[in-house]
């Protein structure tokens, strides 16, 4: 048996999540889980429709997206999560989804305001975006630079607290404790996403969320004295 089952296993359950949650279509999105003992990551492979997914079909690959086990293809973005890895050190799980309401801001190049309390308690600020990327960073190593343009974006903020972010023209991203928790991030990134367009539509000239009602939603579940829940 490979040693590296439950890590495949784990990734294979949280990409099951994605269609599950209509955060895509087809073999659109993919979701990897993180073994940093191993320093080696399960991801999903390139182009193999969820419903013919099997946790053996999860491939493995190392920090420079170098497939350690697998006879797939991993996803064509594996780059793009093995820069993730690298960098934000705290997180053990990447997904990326084509969710129509955060794809929507992504394509518009906006970061996602925070109107309400829902979005903040998940995170205390506005979803970042990242910039458009260049011709040349585009003809280069896509993937590699998307990474790349996705920790310029988080300059200054923390992975733990903004585990979101929408790529400029792309879609997408989110991170977590793990895989499990990346996806649920994906699927309240698009629920935010949803509530900020509606937002908008009502009220065009809608204004953001004042601060004492962001520090309070995000603090109260996620602070030192968080209160939310059934405890930590």
């Amino acid at each position: 048996m490979s040693k590296y089952r439950s890590l495949k296993e784990e990734a294979f359950a949280a990409n099951m999540e994605i269609p599950r949650r209509g955060l895509a279509i087809y073999s659109f999105g993919n979701v990897s889980a993180f073994d940093p003992s191993e320093a080696v990551f399960a991801i999903k492979p390139s182009g193999v429709p969820y419903e013919n997914l099997k946790p053996d079909d999860m491939v493995v690959v190392d920090l420079q997206s170098n497939v350690v086990e697998g006879s797939l293809n991993p996803s064509s973005d594996t780059r793009t999560h093995a820069v993730l890895y690298r960098s934000l050190g705290c997180i053990r799980g990447v997904a990326h989804t084509h969710s129509a309401y955060a794809v929507a801001w992504a394509q518009a190049v906006r970061a996602i305001p925070i109107y309400g309390t829902t979005h903040a308690d998940h995170l205390p600020g506005d979803v970042p975006c990242t910039e458009v990327m260049s011709a040349d960073m585009a003809s280069g190593d896509y993937e590699e630079e998307t990474g790349k343009q996705i920790i310029k974006a988080m300059d200054g903020l923390s992975p733990s607290e903004y585990e979101m972010i929408v790529v400029a023209c792309h879609g997408p991203f989110t991170w977590g404790k793990d895989a499990v928790k990346a996806v649920y991030n994906s699927v309240v990134l698009e629920e935010i996403a949803r509530m900020a367009l509606l937002t908008e539509q009502v009220k065009p000239s809608a204004v953001r969320l004042p601060e004492a009602l962001i520090n309070k939603h995000y603090e109260r579940k996620h602070g030192k004295n968080a209160y939310y829940g059934q405890g930590k």
